[in-house]
């Protein structure tokens, strides 16, 4: 968090103009200066800047404000972003205040070991002898040394234990390396190898900018034709999405994202001019990514294969951005092409053309069952409805879903009444949410107050009481760590929205129901900042357990020797970071249920 004395340093010191100038051809009109509008088309100048006042206003569009307001309309950057670019220019040191100091992640040792990595692999692409081949390769994929750079992408070479020798000269554990997926074992060596040997690198970082994994691509030698890093204490696959880091300024600009399905899509994509486009990572698409990428956008364009897998995959997708409040529209690529190779086939107008046709994806599914002619009989009509029905079920904006129920009404000849009864249905057998959420051994309770309410329950009460609160929290949790669902997304919708004091319009009525609850709860927190810090220290040491509890099913289930030892280091870290959370937690972990408080709650 940016203390506001240094906020106010910055807009005191930043020249608007010379910063409003880089981007829009100012002239002088007496004290002010003006342009025709970079947020809209015009002819005549309504576009005028301030000095005077440290402001900006359009007469045309009626968009106004400071310096930071400017740099976060017109390059898509959030407020600190903002507040850090014109920073810069302004020649203000920014410093920050509250989060975890470095030493006190207990993973830092990943971290620092992933940053080396990357530097490694970087310095090899780059070499003039070593990074040769791949180079060339990416230069025939369209990417070059410009786009190669800005995604990090770099080189393994093709040698048994390279990468590890170097690490290890600079004293890196070779523990973290195999947790990493960074070299591997195997029964005919004493010694473990490089992991990704003989390919191109794809550097994947989390929302913060920093290398939490990587994906390889083979050029030459034998074996899967992409590989990536396993699941980690630093990286969650369906937690991230590929290429976000890079093109969440662009996304908020297009106030649009383009959900390819790999790694190469997205560089080639970039690299053609198009740079709002993210991937998954190898998985289902997720939930928790669908949220994260609804932070950015409310429209996503899916380009996918239009074969049945890709079409299959396309409506997964989908229905979990719907389940976001993102709206998603399907663009249908020619058969056997893909967005990489179309680009570099036919050109950048080609996709944009496809980007222009595409549909709506209720719109897309119906298209598809009026080619396979599902309307054409009574029980085919009822197949169709079936099909239908989730991308109805998945909307949670209510005029869309509206929009939905008519469409699919007109199209089916069901009437609206009875499609909104199968709808509550569904609901009823779901129990009222999207999901189940496995139980959990039963926590302790830290204090009365968290007895009495549960943690979660505690912490978003103390952040309905203003934004610095959810701006603390934001640095400590995920919304992943909540376990229950209807929590889980009040937590979001405050991320979103700090100063949320009323359930949006998208959020389902039970969820809106709790939250209408801790608003108008009357009992008072006393010790916020205590209640603050026992509940954050919970629900993380039970997001940790649960985590632990699911790593241990997998080692339970796992076939392979290696995946087997790569889980039971993982499981180590995670009962390492929960111990240095809550040294308690092991002896109490082990009491009966008998022994526990009988007022402890379940979360």
């Amino acid at each position: 968090m940016i203390p506001e004395d240094v906020i106010a340093e910055i807009r005191a010191r930043a020249d608007i103009v010379e910063i409003v100038g880089e981007s829009v051809p100012l002239k002088k009109a007496g004290r002010e200066f003006k342009a025709n509008c970079p947020f809209h088309e015009e002819r005549t100048p309504s576009f005028y800047v301030v000095p005077d006042k440290g402001f900006f206003k359009c007469f045309g569009c009626g968009r106004s404000g400071s310096v930071f307001d400017f740099v976060m309309e017109r390059h898509g950057m959030d407020f600190p972003e903002a507040v850090k670019h014109v920073a810069a220019r302004a020649g203000v040191e920014v410093r920050e205040t509250g989060g975890r100091r470095p030493e006190d992640d207990p993973h830092r040792a990943l971290r620092e070991m992933m940053a080396f990595a990357q530097s490694w692999f970087r310095g090899n692409l780059v070499d003039e002898e070593i990074g040769a081949t791949a180079r060339a390769y990416l230069e025939g994929r369209g990417i070059g040394a410009e786009t190669a750079e800005r995604f990090g992408l770099g080189w393994a070479p093709d040698e048994w234990r390279a990468f590890r020798e170097a690490a290890l000269k600079h004293d890196f554990e070779e523990d973290d390396m195999l947790l990493l997926g960074l070299l591997k074992e195997s029964e005919k060596s004493r010694e473990p190898y490089d992991g990704f040997r003989g390919r191109v690198i794809f550097p994947i970082e989390g929302t913060s900018g920093k290398v939490v994994a990587f994906g390889g691509r083979i050029l030459d030698a034998e074996g899967p034709k992409y590989i990536n890093s396993p699941e980690t204490p630093i990286y969650h696959k369906g937690r991230n999405l590929y290429g976000l880091s890079w093109a969440k300024n662009q996304i908020r600009r297009a106030e649009a994202a383009l959900v390819v399905e790999g790694y190469m899509d997205v560089v080639s994509l970039a690299a053609a001019g198009f740079e709002h486009a993210i991937a998954p990572l190898g998985t289902a698409f997720t939930a928790e990514q669908a949220q994260l990428l609804s932070r950015y956008c409310s429209r996503a364009y899916l380009l996918f294969d239009s074969d049945a897998a890709g079409l299959k995959a396309t409506f997964r997708v989908a229905d979990a951005l719907l389940q976001a409040g993102v709206r998603p529209s399907v663009v249908t690529l020619p058969d056997g092409e893909d967005p990489d190779t179309l680009v570099r086939s036919e050109g950048p107008d080609a996709l944009r053309a496809l980007l222009d046709d595409a549909v709506d994806v209720l719109e897309r599914k119906i298209q598809i069952l009026q080619e396979r002619e599902y309307f054409s009989s009574i029980e085919r009509k009822r197949a169709a409805v079936d099909r239908l029905l989730p991308t109805l079920r998945a909307a949670v904006d209510p005029t869309l879903r509206d929009l939905y129920v008519d469409r699919t009404a007109e199209v089916t000849g069901v009437r609206r009444e009875t499609l909104e009864a199968e709808l509550e249905r569904s609901r009823e057998r779901d129990g009222g949410s999207r999901g189940s959420v496995p139980p959990t051994a039963p926590p302790r309770a830290y204090s009365p107050g968290l007895r009495r309410m549960g943690a979660e329950r505690s912490l978003l009460k103390v952040l309905a009481r203003g934004v610095d609160w959810v701006e603390r929290a934001a640095e400590l949790v995920a919304p992943e760590d909540f376990d229950d669902p209807h929590y889980r997304a009040i937590f979001r919708a405050l991320l979103d929205d700090p100063e949320l004091r009323a359930p949006p319009a998208s959020m389902d009525r039970v969820t809106a129901k709790r939250f209408d609850e801790l608003l108008t709860d009357p009992d008072e927190l006393a010790h916020g900042l205590d209640i603050f810090t026992k509940s954050v220290t919970r629900i993380r040491v039970l997001a940790l357990s649960r985590r632990l509890q699911e790593v241990q099913r997998s080692i339970e289930a796992a076939q392979d020797e290696d995946e087997k030892l790569r889980l039971v280091r993982m499981k180590s870290a995670l009962a390492a970071e929960l111990r240095e959370l809550d040294p308690t937690y092991w002896a109490s972990a082990t009491r009966s249920p008998v022994e526990r408080t009988p007022n402890e709650p379940n979360r």
